[in-house]
C-alpha cells in the first residue's frame, strides 16, 4: 500500500517522471519504510532488553565454560546496539571479570555484525528467510572467530592495565516496573533514532541516486556476477569505510538490484560494519598491531566466507 501511495505522490501528484521520478520514488518509499521499522523493532529489542542487566551477563559469563561462553557472548552481542568502536568499554568490563578473552572476543564481532539496527534494515530489504541465514552465519562467525582467538592465548597483546575486579560482582536488586520498562525502550529508542535517521536519509538518497541514474550493465560488469574475486574486491572496498548498517545497508539493496549477487553486497556491508579502518585506529590504542591482526584475518575470512556461502545458497 505505501508502496503504491509513494509512487502516486512523486509520479502523479508531484509530476516527477523518468529517472528522477524512479529515484525519488526510492527515496520516499524505502526511507519512511524504514525508518517505521526501525522504530518498531529497536522499541522491541530494547524492551527486551530491560530485562538484561549488563553486570548479571558479565557475572553469567564469567563462570561458564569458555565455548559455551563464546556462544552467550555472540547471542548477547545481538541485544546491544553498538558498533564495534563504542562495544570496546564492555569488552574491556569483560576483561577486568576475568572472562576468557576469546569470549570477550565473540562478543566484539557479534556486536556490530548482529545489532538490531542491521537486523532491522536487512528484514525490511529482503525479507526473515534471508534475515534468518544472515543471523545464523553471523553468530557463527562470532563464535567461531572468538573460540579460534582463544586459542592463541594472546592476553599478552592487550596494552592497557585491565585489573581484575576486586570481590564479587555486585548485582543490583530493584526490578522495575512495566510502565518504567516501557519508558526506558522508548527512551532509547528515541535517542538511537535520532542519532541514525539522517544517517538513512543519506544512504536511502545514495542508494536512489544508483537506482535511477547508475546503469545495471555498469554494476554487473565490474562488481556483479559470480567470479571469485567479487567477494574479496567487495570486503576491500568496505574497509576503508566506516559507517553504520543504516546508511551502508539501502545501498546494498541498490547494488543486488542491479546485479551484484546479495553474498558480495552483504560482505561489503559487513567489512563497513566490522573491519571499519578508524576501528583499526582506535584498536591500536589498547590492543597490540598483532591481535588486531589476527582480529581482522579471522573475522575476514569469515565475512568473506558468508559472501561465497550466500552466493552459492541463493
Amino acid at each position: 500500500m505505501w508502496q503504491e501511495l509513494s509512487g502516486t505522490i512523486v509520479l502523479d501528484w508531484l509530476g516527477f517522471s523518468g529517472r528522477m521520478g524512479d529515484a525519488l520514488h526510492f527515496f520516499l518509499y524505502d526511507t519512511i519504510k524504514i525508518w517505521f521499522l526501525l522504530l518498531a523493532i529497536i522499541f522491541a529489542v530494547s524492551f527486551l532488553r530491560t530485562w538484561f542487566n549488563t553486570e548479571k551477563v558479565r557475572a553469567y559469563l564469567a563462570g561458564k565454560r569458555e565455548f559455551t561462553g563464546n556462544v552467550l557472548a555472540a547471542l548477547f552481542g545481538i541485544i546491544t546496539p553498538f558498533c564495534t568502536c563504542s562495544a570496546i568499554p564492555l569488552f574491556l568490563g569483560f576483561l577486568q571479570a576475568r572472562i576468557p578473552i576469546g569470549v570477550t572476543f565473540s562478543f566484539l564481532i557479534s556486536a556490530p555484525l548482529n545489532n538490531e539496527i542491521a537486523i532491522a534494515m536487512l528484514f525490511s530489504l529482503f525479507g526473515w528467510k534471508i534475515t534468518a541465514i544472515y543471523i545464523g552465519f553471523g553468530l557463527a562467525v562470532a563464535i567461531l572467530g572468538g573460540w579460534l582467538i582463544g586459542r592463541f592465548n594472546v592476553e599478552k597483546y592487550v596494552l592497557i592495565s585491565v585489573p581484575p575486579l576486586s570481590g564479587d560482582i555486585e548485582l543490583p536488586t530493584y526490578v522495575p516496573s512495566f510502565k518504567e520498562r516501557v519508558n526506558e525502550a522508548w527512551g532509547n529508542t528515541r535517542d538511537i533514532f535520532r542519532k541514525i535517521y539522517l544517517w538513512v536519509m543519506v544512504g536511502v538518497g545514495v542508494g536512489a541516486w544508483f537506482h535511477g541514474y547508475v546503469p545495471a550493465e555498469f554494476i554487473a560488469q565490474y562488481a556483479g556476477g559470480d567470479a571469485w574475486y567479487a567477494v574479496p574486491v567487495a570486503v576491500l572496498m568496505g574497509i576503508p569505510m566506516y559507517a553504520s548498517a543504516a546508511g551502508v545497508m539501502p545501498l546494498v539493496e541498490v547494488l543486488t538490484q542491479k546485479g551484484m549477487l546479495l553474498g558480495s553486497a552483504l560482505s561489503f556491508m559487513m567489512a563497513v560494519t566490522a573491519l571499519s579502518l578508524p576501528e583499526a585506529i582506535i584498536l591500536k590504542q589498547i590492543l597490540h598491531i598483532r591481535l588486531i591482526a589476527l582480529f581482522f584475518a579471522i573475522i575476514g575470512a569469515g565475512i568473506m566466507g558468508i559472501g561465497f556461502l550466500f552466493n552459492t545458497i541463493l
